[in-house]
C-alpha cells in the first residue's frame, strides 16, 4: 500500500468502528508451490464490520448499578473507537466524557504514582486490552480497598476470573477453563442476571440480619422478664412449658417468614455495605437491646396491673403476662421493616408468610387459653375481658415505640 492508500483504508476503519462495528480486514494472496511464508505480500481486499448491538436490558441494567452504588467499567480487546461507541450507547459513559484508554498505554500497577492509579480508577472504557493487563486492572481496583466482580468467557479470561473477588462467567458461550475459575456462571449470559443476582444477595443479607434482629430481641426479652422477676423475688411471670411454647410458636414463625421475604423495594438504591461488615453491627446490638427491655417493661408492667389494678390471682396474672409478651413479639415482626420505609407500604407487610405466620400464632395463642387441657398443660387460664384487655394493650408499647424509633431513623 502506498502511504495515501494506507490512510484511505484506515479512514474506512475508523468510519467503522466509530459506528461501533468489529472490523475484519480481508486480504487474499496467489502462491504455487509451498513458500516458506504463505503470509507474505498480502493484497488487502477489503474491510468487514460486524454489528454485535448490545441487549436491549444492558442500558437499564448498567444504571441500576449506577443507583446501587456499583461502577461498571468496560474492558475489551476491540478497538478504542469501537469500545467509545458501545460504551455510549449503553449509556456507560456520556459522549463527551467517553475517554478511552489504550492497552499499549496501560503500564504495570507498581509503575504508577497514587496520582497515575487515581486517573485511572476513574476511567470507565479500556480497549485493546490483552489477558495481562484485565490482571492489573484488577489489581488497580483492588488496591483502593474495592470489591471487583469480572465477567469473562474466554480461557483467556480464566486468570482475571480466578483474581476477582467474584468472577462471573458466561454459561452459553463460556468456555469450560472459564467457567470452573468463576464463582458464578450466568445461564443465559445476561448482564441483567448480574444485577438481579446482587439484588437477590442484598434481599437474603437483608432477611438474614431481620431474622436474627427479630430472634435475638425477642429471647433477649423473655431472659430479662424471668431474670429481673427472679431478682426481685416476686412471682414468676412465665414458667418453663409457657416459655418453650412461646419459643416455638411466636418467635420461629414470624422469623421464618422474616427469611423469606421479598426485600425493600429501596434495596437497589442502598449503597454496597462494607466487604467486611457483620450481619449485626453495633447498631443492631444496641436495638436488640432497646427491643428487649421495651418488651420486658410492657410485660413485666401488665403482671403487676393484673395483681394490683384487676386484682387477679396468679395463675391469671401469669395469663396475661404470657399473652402480653406473646402478641408484643407478634407485633414487634412489623419493627423489622426498612427505617427509609412506609409502614403498610414496606417489605414487612407486603411478604404474605408473615400475616400467615400471624394467624397462626395467633389461633395457636388462642388455643393455648381457650382449650382446656392445653391450657392445663401450660398452667394458663383465661384472664377475662379486662385481662385479655390488658395484655392486648401492653403488647402495642412495642410497636408503638418501634414505629416511632423508626419515623425518627427516617427523618435524621
Amino acid at each position: 500500500l502506498s502511504d495515501a492508500d494506507r490512510e484511505a483504508w484506515l479512514a474506512r476503519n475508523a468510519a467503522l468502528a466509530a459506528e461501533g462495528l468489529r472490523v475484519i480486514a480481508l486480504a487474499s494472496n496467489s502462491v504455487t508451490g509451498a513458500p516458506d511464508d504463505l503470509y507474505a505480500d498480502l493484497q488487502l481486499v477489503a474491510l468487514v464490520g460486524l454489528l454485535d448491538p448490545p441487549r436491549s436490558d444492558v442500558r437499564p441494567s448498567i444504571e441500576a448499578c449506577r443507583e446501587a452504588g456499583i461502577r461498571v467499567v468496560m474492558v475489551t480487546g476491540d478497538q478504542p473507537a469501537t469500545a467509545r461507541n458501545v460504551a455510549t450507547a449503553v449509556g456507560l459513559v456520556e459522549p463527551e466524557d467517553a475517554q478511552v484508554i489504550h492497552g499499549a498505554e496501560l503500564r504495570p500497577v507498581e509503575d504508577l504514582d497514587e496520582a497515575e492509579l487515581e486517573r485511572l480508577r476513574r476511567i470507565s472504557i479500556f480497549a485493546r486490552v490483552d489477558p495481562e493487563q484485565k490482571l492489573d486492572i484488577i489489581d488497580l481496583h483492588q488496591s483502593a480497598n474495592e470489591v471487583v466482580a469480572m465477567t469473562g468467557d474466554g480461557v483467556n479470561d480464566a486468570p482475571a476470573l480466578k483474581k476477582a473477588d467474584i468472577g462471573v462467567a458466561m454459561g452459553r458461550r463460556g468456555t469450560q477453563v472459564a467457567r470452573e475459575a468463576s464463582d458464578m456462571v450466568l445461564k443465559d449470559d445476561t448482564f441483567a442476571s448480574i444485577v438481579a443476582a446482587v439484588r437477590h444477595g442484598r434481599v437474603i443479607f437483608g432477611n438474614i440480619r431481620k431474622f436474627a434482629l427479630y430472634l435475638l430481641s425477642c429471647n433477649v426479652s423473655e431472659v430479662l422478664v424471668v431474670g429481673i422477676a427472679t431478682a426481685a423475688s416476686a412471682p414468676l411471670p412465665l414458667l418453663p412449658l409457657q416459655i418453650l411454647f412461646l419459643n416455638l410458636v411466636t418467635d420461629v414463625f414470624p422469623a421464618l417468614a422474616l427469611g423469606v421475604g421479598p426485600g425493600d423495594s429501596s434495596v437497589m438504591r442502598a449503597r454496597p455495605r462494607p466487604a467486611d461488615e457483620p450481619i449485626l453491627t453495633r447498631r443492631h446490638w444496641l436495638e436488640i437491646a432497646g427491643y428487649g427491655i421495651v418488651i420486658t417493661l410492657a410485660v413485666l408492667g401488665a403482671f403487676a396491673l393484673a395483681f394490683v389494678w384487676l386484682g387477679l390471682d396468679e395463675r391469671r396474672a401469669v395469663t396475661v403476662s404470657f399473652l402480653s409478651l406473646a402478641f408484643a413479639q407478634l407485633w414487634h415482626v412489623f419493627n423489622m421493616r426498612s427505617p427509609g420505609s412506609r409502614l403498610g407500604r414496606d417489605d414487612v407487610t407486603r411478604n404474605p408468610f408473615v400475616w400467615g405466620a400471624l394467624l397462626l400464632c395467633t389461633a395457636l395463642l388462642l388455643a393455648a387459653v381457650g382449650v382446656p387441657a392445653l391450657g392445663l398443660a401450660l398452667d394458663l387460664e383465661n384472664p377475662g375481658p379486662r385481662g385479655w384487655a390488658l395484655a392486648l394493650s401492653a403488647s402495642l408499647l412495642p410497636l408503638l415505640v418501634g414505629q416511632v424509633s423508626l419515623l425518627w431513623r427516617r427523618g435524621s
